[in-house]
Parts: structure tokens; C-alpha cells; sequence
């Protein structure tokens, strides 16, 4: 059996009317990197602060080493916080940052400052160890903030954003670098994100949230793959959207208007089946479409054309109005490079691509995911 580094039962938190946190069963196992990740107000910042120890629970028990944290104060429990501001004191060197919570637990100087240089080795920053936070880069700070979290060898280390303010060139070095860091100390990691490109290259379990609740916990590729519920399938990745109305043809499909006609090949969760003649949404994810310039499938018109590196993204509109955004390799049709607003170009998607979301008026996806195409017949 694993151990379980801390457990989260019934967990409620409240602020006012507003339920925050509500009812969250969750086990995190020992030397996990775990993310929790969702939307703003899902309730990630919330849960992270309650086993803190920043807040109090209204209901429910945290256990951290199968013991109660439950009236412990922040500094005595065994999890130390990475916030997004890294709170380092501006008048102490790089040395002194870092050796800074030892020197609380009366920790001799000589060792103290030995453990802190361990720290900064661990960051990758030697001989910075006499410099001020001023003379630093942001993703310097970041990594003595991590080094001086991490001498303290606390059972559980809380990241909350921690790579928000960083550009994006300088977030990705440091994703890698917490990956490795993680690995190496074997210590437990659970940060919370509304990024999921860095949940997913991060973390071992994703815990996406939503309206308090925890949707679905599982590794990054099943959370990708087979969402257990509409919302996750909205949420996590893009996802193009399109409405029809249930039919049968040997099978279901959704008929989307204007001679458009989608074979459902699969059901997210909860999503029901639907009758005949119900109004569904059905989803496509980018990059299960494929666009060509010439050849068959699906007339469409292109609306805008992006190249991104190695990939190619086009926009384009279906007979019925709905637009489909495509996600691919640029060798898959290099003539796509060169196609232009109101082109004609065909789509095709694999036959395991559509999956039904539910009915029609339900919503779509989450406000940081709209979706993409949306059309009424």
C-alpha cells in the first residue's frame, strides 16, 4: 500500500454564502507531484491554504502523516508554501534567504548556511550566494524562493502559481527544472495552476476542479483522453463545439444543418445518450481535424490561417455556418501554408474524434474555454 502524505476528508470551506470547498475526499500519495487544476473560483487556491494551514475548514478533516493538521498553526505542520510572490527579504544575501527558516529553528550558522548552499546547488544557483534579491532575474528569485522552501525537508511542499509571473520562455525552462527537482529530493509537490499545459507536463495526477468539487483525478494523458465529465472535456485542451439534433443512420449521429452529418462515436460521463430528434452538443478537438486543400471530406472556407512553428492552425467555416478550429503538422498538406480567408479547403476528423457532451442548452466547456463553434438549426 502507498502512503498517503496527506488526506483531505469531507473537506468543506465556506466564506459567507459562498461555498468554496465543497465536501473534497482526496489522498495524496507520498513523493506525487499532484496538481490541482481548474478554473478561477473553482477552489484549487482555496484547498491548497486549508492544508497550509491559512485557513480554517469549515467541515471536514485534513490529515498530514495520517495525523489531524486540524487547529495546528501554519509553521508547525510539516508542508512549507511556495507563494507566486516570492517574499524574499530584500536586505539579506542569496545565503542568508535561504538559511533563513533554519536560522528560526536555532540551527548552528556553520550548519545552516552549509544546508543553504546544498539548496542553491540543488537550484542550480552556486555562486550567487552573496548577491541581494534586487540583483537577481525573476526566474533567479523564483529558484531561491524554491531552494529556501526546500532546505526545511518538509514532508509536503505547496506551490500555489508559482511560475505565474514568469515569461513564457523562462515558465517552460522552469517547469523542466521542477520536474527534475521533484524527482530528485522525492519530495511531495502539489501545485496549483489554471495552466494546463503545465498541469499536464508537471504533474503525475491532475485534480481538475470545478465549482469546489474535485471532477475527476486521474494521470494527464486519461484526463485528456477520456474526461469523466462534460466540464473536464470543455475544459481541459480546446475543444471545437457543435450542435445538432440526435438521428440514427446504424448508429448515432448528430444531424448539425446545412447537409453536415456527425457519427457520434463515444459519450463523455454523465452525458446522456440522447433520443431521437433531442438538440445535442458534440465535440471535436482540434487536433483530430484535418484540413486539405484539395481531396475529400467536408467542404469548408477558410476564415483565418495561423502558422506556429511547425504547426499549422486554420479556422474555417462549415456549410452551416458553424467554424471549426484545426490543429496540425504543416507536412501534413504544405499547400495549407499558402491558403487564404475565404478559400475552399476540406475536413476530415477520425471516426473516434466526435464525442457527445450533452444536450444542447447545457454549457459549454467553462468561461476560460468557450466554445469554438456553436450553430442552431
Amino acid at each position: 500500500m502507498p502512503t498517503i502524505d496527506v488526506e483531505l476528508q469531507g473537506l468543506v470551506k465556506r466564506f459567507g454564502d459562498v461555498v468554496a470547498v465543497d465536501h473534497i475526499d482526496l489522498q495524496i500519495v507520498q513523493g506525487e507531484f499532484l496538481a490541482l487544476l481548474g478554473p478561477s473560483g473553482c477552489g484549487k487556491t482555496t484547498t491548497l491554504r486549508v492544508v497550509a494551514g491559512f485557513e480554517e475548514p469549515d467541515g471536514g478533516q485534513v490529515l498530514i502523516g495520517g495525523e489531524s493538521a486540524l487547529g495546528i498553526p501554519p509553521h508547525k505542520r510539516d508542508v512549507n508554501t511556495l507563494f507566486q510572490q516570492y517574499a524574499l527579504f530584500p536586505h539579506m544575501t542569496v545565503l542568508d534567504n535561504v538559511a533563513y527558516g533554519l536560522k528560526q529553528r536555532k540551527v548552528a550558522k556553520s550548519q545552516r548556511h552549509a544546508k543553504a548552499r546544498e539548496g542553491l546547488a540543488l537550484v542550480r544557483m552556486e555562486g550567487l550566494e552573496h548577491r541581494r534579491p534586487a540583483e537577481l532575474s525573476g526566474g533567479q528569485q523564483q529558484r531561491v524562493a524554491l531552494a529556501r522552501a526546500l532546505v526545511m525537508n518538509p514532508r509536503v511542499l505547496l506551490l500555489d502559481e508559482p511560475l505565474s509571473a514568469l515569461d513564457l520562455k523562462l515558465r517552460k525552462e522552469m517547469q523542466l527544472e521542477l520536474k527534475r527537482i521533484q524527482q530528485d529530493v522525492g519530495i511531495t509537490f502539489v501545485i496549483v495552476t489554471h495552466d494546463q499545459e503545465e498541469a499536464m507536463a508537471l504533474a503525475d495526477r491532475i485534480a481538475v476542479m470545478h465549482a469546489g468539487r474535485v471532477e475527476l483525478l486521474d494521470a494527464p494523458n486519461v484526463v485528456y483522453d477520456h474526461p469523466a465529465t462534460p466540464f473536464v472535456a470543455g475544459f481541459i485542451g480546446d475543444m471545437n463545439h457543435l450542435e445538432g439534433t440526435m438521428g440514427d443512420d446504424g448508429g448515432p449521429i448528430a444531424d448539425c444543418g446545412g447537409g453536415v452529418i456527425v457519427r457520434i462515436a463515444r459519450t463523455i460521463g454523465e452525458a446522456p445518450a440522447g433520443g431521437i430528434g433531442q438538440r445535442v452538443r458534440v465535440g471535436l478537438r482540434p487536433e483530430d481535424l484535418t484540413a486539405r486543400v484539395r481531396g475529400d471530406g467536408e467542404p469548408a472556407t477558410v476564415v483565418t490561417t495561423m502558422l506556429v512553428g511547425h504547426e499549422v492552425q486554420v479556422l474555417a467555416r462549415l456549410r452551416n455556418g458553424a467554424e471549426l478550429l484545426t490543429v496540425q503538422h504543416r507536412a501534413t498538406d504544405p499547400e495549407l501554408a499558402f491558403v487564404d480567408h475565404g478559400d475552399a479547403i476540406v475536413l476530415t476528423w477520425a471516426p473516434e474524434a466526435p464525442a457527445l457532451l450533452g444536450p444542447a442548452d447545457a454549457a459549454a466547456g467553462s468561461p476560460n474555454h468557450p466554445p469554438t463553434a456553436t450553430v442552431s438549426t
